[in-house]
């Protein structure tokens, strides 16, 4: 059974929203599961995790939240090469250039990125939900 680390920012719990739907596709496929905001989480916990799902929207300029999230996730990435890894979150304006950034960064550290990112505009509709469902199940 697979050990997951669900691990997330949320400023208006669309990401979080998110969070929770990929915890149950993971929790269906059998996996242990424990799901936390950042600030609760740091590199020794997120490391402890045989699978790590990291989700954080697009602020600003198309970027990572850069007080909460982007510290924490900047200490875990060199530890992170050959580790499986997913990534999701949600966006308001831009067309998804964060999370494209975010996969190509991850990508030339050596992170195994376990699926296909999950992405959606604003709050998760149904189809986006089911997207986290299956990218939680995808990772374990």
């Amino acid at each position: 059974m697979s050990k997951v680390g669900i691990i997330y920012w949320s400023s208006t719990g669309n990401t979080e929203a998110m969070a929770q739907a990929v915890e149950e596709g993971a929790k269906a496929a059998g996996a242990d599961v424990e799901i936390m905001e950042v600030a609760d989480a740091d590199v020794d916990k997120a490391l402890s995790y045989d699978v790590l799902a990291l989700g954080c929207p697009a602020m600003g300029d198309e970027e990572l939240e850069d007080t909460v999230f982007q510290p924490v996730f900047e200490a875990c990435e060199p530890k992170l090469a050959g580790r499986k890894v997913a990534l999701f979150g949600s966006y308001g304006w831009g067309d998804g250039d964060w999370m494209r950034s975010w996969e190509e960064k991850c990508q030339n550290d050596g992170v195994a990125l376990a699926a296909d990112s999950v992405i959606c505009n604003e709050e998760p509709d149904d189809e986006a939900q089911t997207a986290c469902i299956e990218l939680g199940k995808a990772i374990c």
